[in-house]
């Protein structure tokens, strides 16, 4: 037995051949390049067709296929919401991919941020875990939750969009496009606070003066105790810290996990993290909690693609995690 999965991400896509124990083969990535609409549809068909055909080398039998997506996909019409993906308002993904294998092949198709869980689950740093949590913060914040086994996923796909955590009060008109979260402890959001802060202070010449800020540019002037990248890590960190807490006392999990792009450098943050999360969460919840790293990195959700197409082989849809 084995099964592809696939990570699409804003800039590239990477696949991997799987077997049934989880040890990949035949991993690439590819950079999308600027492609759009149809044509990231068919960069996704082409990659897997190519480990389709390794398959076949190997005298392997793929028996499903799982992919991740930035956004959201629509089960009952089979079309995926991905708004860094130009075109992809309601594209049909699965219609797409279903003349790979004139629809023989089990095809599941996942949000990344699900996806993320599932490989932390199944191969990562919430192995065996029947209750977690993937705090993702990258360009964006989203999580992936994992309830009794299950995956959780709400009426519409949505659950875990916590880039809209109100965390913050009063509103303002600004969150409204992206989430107070994500507005101010994203990727994205560490860049546009550091730019905002210098705008505000006439006498900063720090070393973020004059750039076109990155979140890496204020991850590398914190090292160097650069005032204006202290104040907004420190911001983040409680941030984070109060998201986290938010998904203890609602959840009571076993583990949160934190990935993604920015995890990575902020995992050095991690302790102060678990210190300003114990302060606002449900206090025998918050006792019983591991707050933990992603163990995979940059690969878990494509692991959790995997995963995803090994639960397909279930024809129950609520299925748990394989083992």
């Amino acid at each position: 037995m084995a099964v592809i999965g696939a990570d699409l991400g804003g800039t590239k896509l990477a696949t991997a051949l799987f077997d049934a124990d989880g040890r990949p083969q035949s991993k690439a990535a590819v950079p999308l390049e600027g492609r759009k609409g149809h044509e990231v549809g068919d960069r996704i068909r082409q990659e897997c067709a190519k480990l389709l055909d390794e398959a076949t080398r190997q005298g392997q039998r793929v028996d499903a296929i799982g992919i991740g997506v930035p956004g959201i996909f629509r089960p009952g019409a089979g079309t995926v919401w991905a708004p860094n993906i130009p075109g992809w308002e309601q594209y049909p993904l699965l219609q797409e991919l279903s003349a790979l294998s004139g629809g023989e092949i089990p095809l599941c198709i996942e949000s990344d941020r699900s996806c993320c869980i599932l490989g932390e689950v199944w191969k990562g740093a919430a192995k065996g875990c029947r209750n977690a949590v993937f705090l993702a913060v990258g360009t964006g914040i989203g999580a992936g939750v994992v309830v009794d086994g299950r995956l959780l996923r709400g009426a519409r796909d949505i659950a875990g969009a916590i880039g809209w955590f109100a965390l913050h009060r009063p509103f303002d008109p600004k969150y409204a496009p992206v989430g107070c979260f994500e507005y101010h402890a994203s990727g994205d959001g560490i860049a546009r606070m550091a730019r905002e802060r210098i705008a505000a202070d006439a006498g900063y010449k720090g070393l973020l003066s004059g750039r076109n800020l990155r979140a890496e540019d204020v991850f590398r002037a914190y090292g160097f105790r650069d005032p204006i990248a202290q104040s907004v890590l420190a911001d983040c960190i409680e941030l984070w810290g109060m998201a986290a807490a938010n998904l203890i006392s609602l959840l009571n999990p076993e583990v949160i996990v934190f990935g993604g792009g920015v995890f990575g450098p902020a995992a050095q943050f991690l302790e102060a993290v678990r210190n300003e999360t114990e302060k606002w969460a449900q206090p025998i919840a918050f006792k019983d909690v591991r707050i933990k790293a992603s163990a995979l990195g940059g690969d878990a959700a494509l692991y959790g693609a995997a995963c995803a197409a090994l639960q397909s082989l279930s024809l129950d849809w609520s299925r748990e995690l394989p083992s």
